[in-house]
């Protein structure tokens, strides 16, 4: 998971790119990059760390021009060296630099494609550099003058051979910024503009409308699923929506728990979302436990807060803070290695006992994927007093990888996976777990906008919308691991 973004305004974009960044930071803290374009230069700047750190004292200066892009890196499996931060660079046709959110699932095949017939050398594992490569080889079979329908022509050649899940923007020199989504619209991409104080119109491109909110930018709408979008220098918009357009099927993992709660995604509101999963869940709890002796409800910060609070209303039963947040830690879901994520919720969380002592407490998180955090909290709440600790999630058992750009651990290591929820609650030391089911989150979020009939929720199902070859998935098995992770992080220090 990664943030993007894209800006064709009337004035230097690279500040106003940066603040994009650090509102789109909770997608990836593992590295930021940004490219401008002025004229017949791309001028890239690109590094591990934070945005804050990449592009501390004059760095933003350094980066002219009036359109750019910006990506914050979330590292997926096989795509976290230093060196393959984005934007990537290809120099033919044109110059190209290009970011993508999101996951290829025929990489290896596109790899050996690109190679054989497109004579093209990939010199990383990413599968953002394959996207690259696939499209400037597209837009080269293109010899006449630059045109927005050739362009548009080139990406539909790319939706043709990639496969997942991707949204993206790229620069291409001389002419503007160009942006697109997959054929399903498994990652969001939105589209706002404008009024410059120069006169015209600026157009922006973002993973989530919060960025737009940001900057002022007006929320024109998503991108449909295979739409793309060419934003030439001088400010001109073309849209194209490709006839490879396929089921409209948005990552429900978005609304659960990556996205911010004040975006709008395919016009359902993230925070509504929420607030209806925790009604929802309250529901069940009624339904299958209606003698429940809950003192209070507490949410486990920040994520599971919108959900927690009308869970607690619905139940009658008191909502209160018994977590203190260190917010200079990052969210443990995306740090790399089992050792420093349990670190990090020994720094990043601290009981408040006057909230748990001689209480039944009803702990509310959005879901649980390992186990090993939401253990060391149940142990957390015990040690502050409680006489019952119950824990329920937002979201149903995750039990299946996440193969488009949610870098989920390998699937031996999801605690869910093969085991029964008695057998969860058991491993991670909790008197009773409640899991959300499947048909009430799909409910939850498709109230928000009964346009969508299915969302992609192969991570607690293992149905995956593209199809999926058996030999990725082991594939994928392995590269998750945090055994590999580690030895791959070894080697990097190494070198």
């Amino acid at each position: 998971m990664c943030g993007i973004v894209g800006i064709v305004g009337r004035e230097p974009v690279a500040a106003k790119l940066c603040d994009a960044l650090m509102v789109l930071q909770h997608r990836g803290q593992d590295a930021a990059g940004i490219a401008t374009l002025d004229g017949d230069r791309i001028f890239l700047r690109r590094a591990a760390g934070l945005v804050r750190d990449v592009f501390k004292g004059d760095a933003s200066t350094e980066l002219k021009g009036h359109c750019g892009i910006g990506h914050a890196r979330y590292p997926t499996a096989g795509s976290d060296r230093p060196d393959e931060a984005q934007p990537l660079y290809v120099n033919s046709p044109y110059g190209i630099a290009l970011a993508h959110n999101g996951n290829l699932v025929n990489t290896q095949a596109l790899r050996e494609e690109l190679f054989k017939s497109d004579r093209r050398h990939l010199n990383t594992e990413s599968d953002s550099e394959a996207l690259l490569n696939v499209l400037a080889h597209e837009l080269e079979e293109y010899d006449d003058a630059f045109s927005p329908e050739q362009v548009f022509k080139a990406v539909d050649a790319v939706h043709q051979r990639c496969l997942g899940g991707y949204a993206v923007v790229a620069t291409i020199v001389g002419q503007g910024i160009l942006a697109f989504r997959d054929p399903n619209g498994i990652r969001p991409l939105v589209l706002g503009q404008r009024e410059s104080v120069h006169g015209g119109k600026e157009y922006m491109v973002a993973s989530e409308s919060v960025a737009l909110d940001t900057l002022d930018f007006q929320l024109i709408g998503d991108l449909a699923p295979g739409e793309s979008v060419f934003i030439s220098e001088a400010g001109e918009l073309h849209r194209h929506q490709s006839n490879i357009q396929r089921l409209h099927a948005p990552c429900i993992f978005e609304y659960v728990y990556f996205a911010r709660p004040d975006s709008m995604m395919d016009d359902i509101s993230v925070y509504k979302a929420r607030l209806r999963m925790g009604e929802t869940l309250a529901e069940k709890i009624k339904r299958t436990w209606p003698d429940h002796d809950i003192d209070v409800v507490i949410p486990i910060p920040d994520t599971s807060r919108t959900s927690a609070l009308p869970l607690a209303y619905e139940l009658g039963v008191k909502y209160r803070e018994g977590f203190v947040k260190n917010r200079y830690v990052g969210r443990t879901f995306i740090m790399p290695g089992q050792a420093e994520r349990s670190r990090s919720v020994q720094r990043k969380l601290n009981a408040i006992p006057l909230e748990f002592k001689n209480k039944n407490v009803l702990l509310v998180d959005d879901s649980i994927v390992r186990g090993t955090t939401s253990k060391q909290i149940i142990e957390m709440a015990r040690e502050a007093g409680a006489k019952k600790v119950y824990l329920a999630s937002a979201a149903p058992p995750v039990r299946y990888a996440n193969v488009y750009g949610i870098d989920m651990p390998a699937t031996s290591e999801l605690i869910a996976s093969g085991r029964s929820v008695d057998e969860v609650c058991q491993i991670i030391g909790a008197d009773k777990l409640i899991y959300q089911d499947l048909e009430d989150l799909i409910k939850a979020c498709q109230e928000g906008n009964s346009k969508i009939q299915q969302f992609d929720t192969s991570c607690f199902t293992g149905e995956y919308i593209t199809g999926v070859d058996e030999s990725y998935l082991q594939r994928l098995e392995q590269e998750r691991s945090d055994a590999q992770k580690s030895a791959r992080a070894q080697v990097t220090v190494v070198k």
